[in-house]
């Protein structure tokens, strides 16, 4: 009976195990050193804060794996044997296999400042992060956060909950602002503020200090300003978690190299999520994607080569969503900082300046490209539809209700999108 190791069991590797029992009977062992049992990566936030536990954040009941036939192993993979096809664990064992799927996932990327190293300073990825972090913050009262990304706001959310001050030091002049436009940059900045955290714009650090017993005592920044603080967190993003492929024959970059079938260079050997780099886009996105959705697409789609039946990655329509802090942000398609030549925008933000979206159409044809919205709710099947379908803007607007998912009695504002967009329009003729 075939054998097929699965090397983490984030989104994209449990994906693949559980497809490739539908369509199989061979042999599943799922591998991970981080914890015995997948949970959701998205949610250690709210262990930390107390409104879930570890047993909460657990998608299957411990019994699905048997009752699936899925091999747990609890085990970090130190190296891999490509021609003997054997994985070799840090304590010395030993698994062969025939097929080896490599979703190891990400780890927080370091930048090698000086006390990077010093008690109370880490990034937030794993479980082992988060227990770290339980530990680091016991009974502090000020933290610094270093990058202005989605961990960061987290982590800062995290933090607060427990009285620790958040200072935020953030590159850009505004946050994400290699992401979002201006006006969703400072509608989200504005917004993290208000909730009490210190942000520091267009802010680096230069290094860490620490005192006399090994712990963080301060930062100083490249503007020569030493802030005082007792634990600093580090997300300025993640980079793939491929070390234990060194001296294999895998081919890597940053990730483990992959086709548009995710195989990699060897023979019975596939890469998924995280971890995977493209060599070429299939759709021509960037050749790493580390987010939820793709790794989950991902993980069904090298099942279904696995099991005889060839399909290529194709991920559709972009998108994203998250939360800063209670406000919630959803993107489709490509909405880039700058609009690209042949694209017009329309912004629309209330009055209050707490929600906004942004369209993105085609100057031309008038073809609906893309969308922004922070504070209001988009049904998702719907927006897909109308980007596959390259429904014009004139369309979108006039039936934005129907895409409309905030909950009952929430203030509905399509009329006055629809007035402002025709002002809009009136003024471009």
């Amino acid at each position: 009976m075939k054998h097929i190791a699965i090397i983490g069991n984030g989104i994209s590797g449990v994906t693949a195990a559980r497809h490739i029992r539908k369509q199989s009977d061979a042999q599943i062992t799922l591998i991970s050193a981080e914890t015995k049992h997948f949970f959701s990566r998205t949610a250690l936030m709210y262990v930390y804060m107390g409104h879930m536990r570890y047993q909460d954040i657990k998608p299957y009941e411990d019994h699905f794996w048997e009752k699936n036939r899925i091999d747990l192993k609890q085990a970090y993979v130190k190296k891999l044997e490509t021609e003997t096809k054997q994985l070799i664990f840090e304590n010395g064992e030993r698994l062969s296999f025939d097929v080896l799927i490599i979703a190891s996932g990400s780890r927080p990327q370091f930048f090698n400042w000086p006390g990077q190293n010093l008690q109370g300073v880490q990034g937030l990825y794993s479980w082992q992060d988060l227990e770290l972090m339980q530990a680091n913050t016991q009974g502090i009262k000020k933290a610094v956060i270093v990058g202005g990304g989605l961990i960061g706001v987290e982590m800062a959310e995290m933090l607060l909950t427990r009285g620790i001050a958040v200072t935020f030091l953030v590159r850009e002049k505004r946050f994400w602002g290699n992401v979002l436009p201006q006006e969703e940059g400072e509608l989200v900045s504005k917004h993290i503020s208000k909730h009490g955290v210190d942000l520091q714009f267009e802010e680096e650090l230069e290094e860490i200090l620490g005192d006399e017993k090994g712990r963080v005592r301060a930062v100083r920044t490249k503007s020569g300003e030493e802030i005082t603080c007792e634990f600093v967190g580090l997300t300025i993003g993640v980079q793939p978690n491929i070390s234990f492929l060194e001296g294999s024959e895998i081919e890597t970059a940053k990730g483990v190299l992959v086709d548009e079938y995710l195989r990699t260079n060897c023979e019975n050997i596939y890469a998924i999520g995280d971890c995977a780099e493209f060599r070429e886009h299939p759709t021509g996105r960037k050749n790493i994607e580390q987010v939820w959705y793709t790794g989950k697409i991902m993980g069904a789609t090298v099942a279904q080569t696995i099991c005889g039946k060839q399909t290529p990655y194709r991920p559709g329509v972009w998108f994203n969503s998250a939360k800063f802090f209670d406000l919630e942000y959803q993107t489709y398609g490509w909405v880039w900082p700058k609009p690209k030549a042949e694209e017009l925008t329309f912004y629309w933000e209330d009055e209050k300046g707490e929600k906004c979206l942004r369209f993105v159409y085609h100057r031309e044809n008038r073809t609906f490209l893309a969308i922004n919205a922070l504070g209001i709710r988009l049904r998702h099947e719907v927006m897909d539809e109308w980007i596959r379908s390259k429904q014009s803007i004139d369309h979108v607007i006039n039936n934005l209700a129907k895409a409309n998912f905030d909950p009952e009695f929430f203030p509905r504002h399509e009329k006055e999108i629809q007035t402002a967009f025709q002002k809009q329009q009136k003024e471009l003729a």
